[in-house]
């Protein structure tokens, strides 16, 4: 799986990315949940600035604890929230075991992705938390791959 993962992180960069295409991207992903019928927050930053956020009805504050320790694996590592922790996985162990990080700080599980420049690298995150962690990453990577076919139709 983290070849794949790897590939994600390749194929979803953008040649730019602003405050309108954080909305766009948010937008997306609340409207994906809502028709799915799934209860998350929606989480999207720039450098530090939080540019988005959103919680759909049936979430807690937990899910915005989660983000928190969602993003700052992504942070740290530069990388997506779930190919870092299937990194360890991969190795036979997990990510609190081995990490040395406090879990109350750092979460390794699946929904937070960076947001990657093309030949600059990450300059933000997105975020979901409210499904199980695969279910996380994937409704993310769909709609940046939505959102990126918007901006390049072929």
């Amino acid at each position: 799986m983290t070849p794949e993962l790897q590939e994600q992180e390749e194929r979803l960069q953008f040649d730019r990315f602003d405050h309108n295409d954080a909305w766009d991207l948010g937008d997306r992903l609340v409207r994906l949940a809502r028709e799915r019928g799934h209860s998350v927050t929606v989480d999207i930053r720039l450098g530090d600035q939080q540019i988005f956020h959103y919680a759909l009805p049936g979430t807690t504050a937990d899910n915005d604890d989660w983000i928190e320790r969602k993003i700052r694996v992504v942070r740290r590592f530069g990388h997506s929230s779930y190919l870092v922790g299937q990194s360890y996985r991969d190795r036979g162990t997990t990510f609190e075991e081995q990490s040395h990080l406090e879990p109350a700080r750092y979460a390794a599980h699946g929904g937070c992705f960076p947001i990657i420049l093309r030949g600059t690298g990450p300059v933000g995150t997105v975020t979901v938390s409210g499904l199980p962690q695969l279910d996380d990453h994937r409704l993310v990577v769909e709609a940046l791959g939505l959102l990126l076919d918007s901006k390049n139709p072929e």
